[in-house]
C-alpha cells in the first residue's frame, strides 16, 4: 500500500563531462561519458522510495528496451509500478552536460511521457485511495498531470508539483490544484512571467530579500511555495496555512557538500519532501524541508541522476537526523 504516489517520468539519461559548455556552433572534446536512468518523475520515486516511503509510480515507457530496463529498475528499488505501455513512442531520454564547475545543461526528448493517457492515471484510482502524498512534474502532458491533481484532491492526499520543465499550457486554473509548489529559480521567474505577468532576474531572486520573494510567490496562487536556491539553500512561502511553522515565510540555510555533478539535485528535494511529509507529518513543515535540503545536498556528492539518491540512513549519518 502506497503512502505516496508519483505520476511523473522516465528517461535514459547520456551525460557527457566537459570542460566548459560548448558556444554555438562549437565543437568540443567531451571526458567521460555514461548512461543511466533518469527522468523527473523517476528520480524523485527512487529519492521517495530510499527515504523510507512506501512509493508507486505511475508512468509511460516504449516497448523497448529502455522501456523493460526501467520497468525492472524499478521493481529492484521496491517501488510499486503501473507502467503504460506503448510500442509507438519510444521511451524518453536525455543528454546531459556537466561542466568542471558541476553545472549542468538538459535537453530531454521526453516520448512516451508526452502520451500518458489520464484514463491510464484514473485507472489507478486505488493507489491514490490510500495514499497521503501525490507528487507530478512538467514532463508528461498536462492532462495526465492534472488527472493526477484530481485523484489527489478527491482522497484529501497533500499534492506537490514539481513544474519542471515549465510547460507552455500550465496556467493559473491548474495550480488551484496544488497545495505545494517546488520550483528553482528559473521555473519561479518562468512561471511569474507566466501566471503573474511580472519579469524577474532568476539569478538576483536568492539576493532579494525574504518579504520581497514571499510578496513574489504569493502572486502564484498556490498555499505553500518552496523556491529551491541550489548552493544557497531554499526559500518557503505560506499562504493562510503555515502547515505547523511559526512564520508566514522563511529561507531554509544550505548544506555543506562537495558536488561532483548538480543533475538530480532538485528531483532528491522534491522527492524526498514528498517522503518526509509522510514520516514527519505531525512535525511543522521545516522538518520536513530541512530533511530534503540535506538529502539534496547529499545527492550532489554522487554522479547521475537516480543512481545518485541516498539512503534515509546515509542522510542521518552525514547530517545526524
Amino acid at each position: 500500500m502506497a503512502q505516496v504516489v508519483v505520476v511523473g517520468s522516465y528517461n535514459q539519461d547520456h551525460a557527457w563531462r566537459v570542460d566548459r559548455f560548448p558556444q554555438a556552433g562549437e565543437t568540443r572534446r567531451g571526458g567521460n561519458f555514461t548512461t543511466g536512468p533518469g527522468g523527473k518523475g523517476f528520480n524523485q520515486a527512487v529519492a521517495c522510495a530510499r527515504q523510507g516511503a512506501r512509493t508507486a509510480f505511475i508512468a509511460a515507457c516504449g516497448d523497448d528496451a529502455l522501456g523493460a530496463g526501467a520497468r525492472a529498475l524499478a521493481a529492484r528499488e521496491g517501488i510499486e509500478g503501473r507502467w503504460q505501455v506503448t510500442a509507438a513512442h519510444a521511451t524518453g531520454t536525455a543528454m546531459i552536460l556537466i561542466d568542471a564547475a558541476a553545472q549542468n545543461q538538459i535537453v530531454v526528448a521526453l516520448g512516451a511521457n508526452e502520451q500518458l493517457d489520464p484514463a491510464f492515471v484514473r485507472a489507478q484510482v486505488a493507489m491514490f485511495a490510500d495514499a497521503k502524498v501525490v507528487l507530478a512534474q512538467g514532463e508528461n502532458n498536462l492532462d495526465a498531470v492534472a488527472a493526477a491533481l484530481e485523484l489527489g484532491e478527491l482522497h484529501r492526499l497533500t499534492r506537490i508539483l514539481n513544474p519542471a520543465p515549465v510547460h507552455p499550457r500550465l496556467d493559473a486554473v491548474l495550480l488551484r490544484h496544488v497545495d505545494i509548489l517546488t520550483p528553482n529559480e528559473t521555473e519561479f521567474a518562468l512561471l511569474l512571467e507566466h501566471i503573474a505577468h511580472e519579469r524577474v532576474d532568476p539569478g538576483r531572486l536568492a539576493e532579494r530579500t525574504d518579504t520581497d520573494l514571499h510578496a513574489l510567490a504569493r502572486k502564484l496562487g498556490v498555499a505553500t511555495v518552496v523556491v529551491t536556491l541550489g548552493a544557497r539553500g531554499a526559500f518557503v512561502s505560506h499562504g493562510v496555512n503555515r502547515r505547523g511553522d511559526d512564520a508566514d515565510f522563511y529561507r531554509v540555510a544550505p548544506e555543506r557538500a562537495q558536488p561532483v555533478d548538480t543533475t538530480g539535485a532538485g528531483d532528491c528535494f522534491s522527492g524526498s519532501l514528498a517522503a518526509a511529509l509522510v514520516f514527519f507529518h505531525n512535525a511543522p513543515f521545516l522538518r520536513a524541508v530541512a530533511h530534503a535540503n540535506r538529502a539534496a545536498a547529499l545527492s550532489t556528492e554522487t554522479a547521475g541522476a537516480a543512481a545518485a539518491m541516498p539512503t534515509f540512513e546515509a542522510v542521518r549519518r552525514r547530517f545526524g537526523v
